[in-house]
């Protein structure tokens, strides 16, 4: 089973839109500072990104896939067969699509606030940061938020010398973790403009 819901949660408590909270119990230091402020600009920098994926659930369950990325407003994760999913943000709302069964959920975009990570700019100091760490070639940043379905903590994993998102993991509100890995990543390419619709043929679902 795909954690869909777990995954939507990871992006709305990624960068929720809301104004700064800091629980950090220390001050960033300045080589903080500058790194968080050099992974600012990178990501905001990039424009189309595509690769693969693997996620872990909390009981070890795996799956894997392909990510498309491009700014602003649009992603998609296809999971792997024999999965037949697929999350869709085509910028007015998130999709979760069954292509065996050629139906969907929505999702509105407000409450799944991924736009703040696909729009022209990403600002990690504006999210409600309560640790960072630095150890071994990584900085690390969790976050907390509120999302549609409780509090859910997510750290933000990034390699300091690229400054590339490799890895997310979150806890849930119910305490259950989730682990998102990126991998084989190709920048600045094109994608198909399909990669981001929603077929005519599919049929509305009901949470």
């Amino acid at each position: 089973m795909i954690r869909r819901d777990a995954l939507l949660l990871g992006f709305a408590a990624l960068l929720a839109g809301s104004l700064p909270v800091w629980a950090l119990d220390r001050a960033l230091t300045p080589e903080e500072q500058t790194l968080i402020g050099q992974i600012n600009a990178h990501n905001s920098a990039i424009r189309t990104m595509v690769g693969r994926f693997l996620q872990i659930d909390t009981n070890g369950g795996r799956s894997e896939g392909t990510f498309f990325l491009e700014r602003p407003n649009k992603i998609a994760f296809r999971y792997a067969p024999p999965s037949r999913e697929e999350i869709v943000s085509v910028g007015r709302g998130f999709y979760v699509l069954n292509r065996r069964e050629e139906t969907y959920y929505a999702y509105p975009q407000d409450s799944i606030p991924l736009r703040q990570f696909l729009g022209e700019t990403i600002d990690l100091m504006r999210a409600n940061v309560v640790d960072v760490r630095l150890s071994d070639g990584y900085l690390s940043v969790t976050v907390i938020d509120q999302t549609v379905a409780g509090t859910v903590q997510v750290s933000l994993i990034f390699d300091t010398d690229s400054k590339d998102l490799v890895q997310w993991s979150l806890v849930e509100p119910s305490g259950a973790e989730l682990s998102f890995s990126l991998y084989d990543v190709e920048k600045d390419v094109q994608i198909p403009r399909a990669y981001f619709s929603i077929p005519a043929t599919f049929k509305p679902m009901q949470q």
